[in-house]
């Protein structure tokens, strides 16, 4: 059977198949909203992670050569991967606004879990900012590197040359996506943005604007539906990552669950040149992205497909 073939089959009858819940299911407490509306399906976790294993063993040599000869394919490869990524793995992203695709751009999201890098990336054709940890975890940080991700470390004592790598990269012109929040959130709010992150847009002392073309876009990620229903607060933290959870027990339970409806708002634009100083600019940023979720999370954003 064709990956397409397959894709075709993940029926929302599938998230019931399975009536036997999964053994991590029971992280100590269940979800008051769990009860009576949804189950974890073994038969839809283990068909998703087959097809996410062939498709993405099928294209990692296919962007590696594009990367080695430098093709243009090398930039829009990662945006139909992720594409076919969200769609098998039970994500409808329904977008409202528009997204920013010429010139150089840096767009800032608030951050809930690693799912966003799939929903972002089957949107945008640009690059990840990430922490350098990404890059040691197992699979996830070769795929980071096939996306010419650019790492970073927490230390005050690289942040200068981080922000000159970010800045070099910017000035030739690409498009990346920064998470300003420094970690991810449990969905349900947003929080500050730290201005130190967006270093490599004002340089330091004069606070000048990089390049007069620069843009940033901020942009609002929510996870607001599991098979058609409101999600609320306790059933989030199944699809958001933060604190202390594991990865892995994460991940295999929110696969094993249905669909989920993800809205990302592409902001406004803003010229980094209108900013006196990094602070207000990370300040008014934050305030457009928490807004933008605050209106989904109500059902107010009335995002369209």
């Amino acid at each position: 059977m064709s990956v397409a073939g397959a894709l075709e089959e993940l029926k929302e009858d599938d998230v019931f198949a399975d009536s036997g819940l999964l053994g991590t299911w029971d992280r100590g407490a269940e979800p008051v909203e769990a009860a009576g509306m949804i189950a974890p399906s073994r038969t839809l976790l283990w068909r998703r992670l087959a097809l996410y294993s062939v498709l993405t063993l099928g294209l990692l040599p296919v962007q590696m050569l594009a990367l080695a000869f430098r093709a243009s394919l090398s930039g829009s490869l990662p945006l139909f991967y992720h594409g076919l990524c969200a769609r098998l793995l039970g994500f409808r992203v329904r977008t409202r606004g528009t997204p920013l695709r010429k010139g150089s751009v840096l767009y800032a999201s608030n951050h809930v879990s690693y799912f966003d890098i799939v929903i972002l990336g089957s949107l945008l054709r640009a690059s990840f900012i990430a922490k350098s940890e990404v890059k040691t975890w197992p699979g996830f940080g070769l795929l980071a590197t096939l996306q010419r991700t650019v790492f970073v470390e927490r230390q005050r004592t690289r942040s200068k040359e981080h922000a000159n790598v970010i800045a070099d990269r910017l000035s030739s012109g690409d498009r990346l996506i920064l998470f300003p929040e420094g970690t991810s959130n449990d969905g349900n709010r947003t929080l500050p943005f730290k201005s130190s992150l967006f270093a490599a847009v004002k340089q330091s002392g004069s606070d000048a604007p990089l390049r007069s073309d620069l843009r940033i876009q901020p942009v609002s990620v929510t996870y607001t539906r599991l098979n058609g229903m409101p999600m609320g607060r306790g059933l989030r933290p199944f699809y958001a990552w933060y604190g202390d959870m594991d990865l892995l027990p994460h991940l295999l339970d929110a696969l094993a669950l249905g669909r989920v409806d993800v809205d990302v708002e592409f902001h406004e634009p803003v010229d980094p040149a209108e900013f006196r100083n990094r602070k207000e600019l990370a300040a008014h940023c934050q305030r457009i992205v928490a807004n933008g979720v605050s209106r989904a999370l109500s059902g107010r954003g009335d995002a369209a497909s």
